[in-house]
């Protein structure tokens, strides 16, 4: 009988990689079975989805705290569908204040769990790492520095590379003239605008984007829509102004813009290694961000930053996030000199340190020779006991 895996992803972007590494895990051995939590890439890879992600996806203490009800339900639907389906292993991505709690009852219920995109405990919750080491079977890290905090920690981690270093190179893109053809846009530059892919998020961060556009008339700008948020949505924020909304085009809007203006996640990296220069902005309920300030140990909030361990982009985070700062941020990267040059050159370096690609390659490899493992001595285990 083939393997039977059950991923589980909580938002967009684990739902981008796991679809990855379901692909790669097919690539290795096509009896497998998937399913799981996430979302449409997932699905188009061979995922069974059992649950959208976009019923999960509560950003921030407060949003988590007004939702603790929906999410204890979510996790008992969770553990009951993974009892009902009996898989060979869980595959956890990211996404750790869900996952980590699967992981404790899975290890109880006997079930090898292998966590991609490992934790960022670093950040806060250093403690969490005696759960990771108790209940995780074999952790997979995508940051440079990752595997020498974690073996600090007194784990053993795989460093695989980061994921989107292969995603930035499959993806078949668009000519900037064809981008432009297809979405009628005209000849003036373009600036990329991705608030985030929550509904909570996006309704705070486009407030301030939508107002930069009316000063930028030389411009066009250019909303990236989240898959999992509807176009009605989006629309009944831009309401009358004539704002652009693209689904499914990210990278080539990040090739084709002088600049963007990029809601911390994810996209910060993307941006970065499409070469676009960025502005990166967050904004949180109020309660939400007081907390995390309490909380929350690092010095910056994008990627980009984070591994550079320098301000390599601009950060405007909460209160900086407002018209005057943002516009004066965006002049700088728009008019060339010295800003733009300094952030190309910190991308260049970005790349170094992220060095080559293969994540989910490797992923997949390393999980299937360690499930493969286990299934053996479960063979020995069970032999030996009817021996007895």
């Amino acid at each position: 009988m083939s393997d039977k895996l059950f991923f589980i992803a909580g938002e967009a972007s684990g739902d981008l990689h796991a679809s990855n590494l379901a692909a790669a895990l097919l690539r290795a051995n096509p009896e497998l079975k998937l399913m799981g939590w996430g979302g449409e890439l997932m699905e188009q890879e061979g995922v069974e989805i059992r649950k959208h992600y976009r019923d999960l996806a509560f950003m921030g203490f407060w949003e988590v705290v007004k939702n603790l009800k929906t999410i204890f339900k979510n996790i008992e639907l969770c553990k009951q569908q993974i009892s009902e389906e009996k898989p060979s292993a869980l595959v956890l991505i990211d996404y750790p204040g869900f996952n980590l709690r699967i992981a404790k009852w899975a290890k109880e219920m006997g079930i090898p769990v292998y966590y991609y995109i490992a934790p960022q405990i670093w950040a806060w919750k250093e403690n969490r790492v005696h759960q990771i080491k108790k209940n995780v079977t074999e952790l997979f890290a995508v940051l440079p520095f990752e595997k020498e905090f974690y073996s600090k920690k007194g784990m053993d981690v795989h460093f695989v590379g980061h994921p989107l270093l292969d995603e930035v190179k499959k993806r078949k893109r668009l000519e900037s003239n064809s981008f432009r053809t297809q979405f009628q846009l005209d000849d003036r530059p373009i600036v990329a605008l991705l608030p985030g892919s929550r509904k909570q998020e996006v309704k705070r961060m486009l407030e301030v984007m939508l107002k930069l556009e009316l000063k930028y008339p030389n411009y066009q700008f250019i909303i990236a829509g989240a898959p999992s948020l509807r176009p009605e949505f989006y629309q009944s924020l831009i309401g009358e102004q004539k704002t652009k909304l693209v689904f499914g085009v990210t990278y080539d809007l990040f090739e084709a813009a002088e600049a963007a203006m990029v809601t911390s996640g994810t996209a910060t990296l993307e941006a970065a290694l499409l070469n676009c220069p960025e502005v990166v902005c967050y904004k949180a309920n109020p309660i939400s961000y007081f907390i995390a300030k309490q909380l929350v140990k690092i010095k910056f909030i994008s990627l980009v930053n984070l591994l550079l361990d320098r301000e390599a982009v601009r950060e405007l985070i909460q209160f900086e996030w407002n018209l005057n700062q943002a516009s004066q941020e965006l002049d700088a990267i728009l008019n060339g000199g010295m800003k733009r040059e300094h952030i190309l050159a910190s991308y260049q370096e970005l790349r170094m340190k992220l060095g080559d690609g293969g994540a989910s390659d490797k992923t997949a490899q390393l999980l299937l020779e360690s499930l493969e493992s286990i299934t053996k001595q479960s063979a020995v285990d069970a032999s030996v006991a009817n021996t007895n």
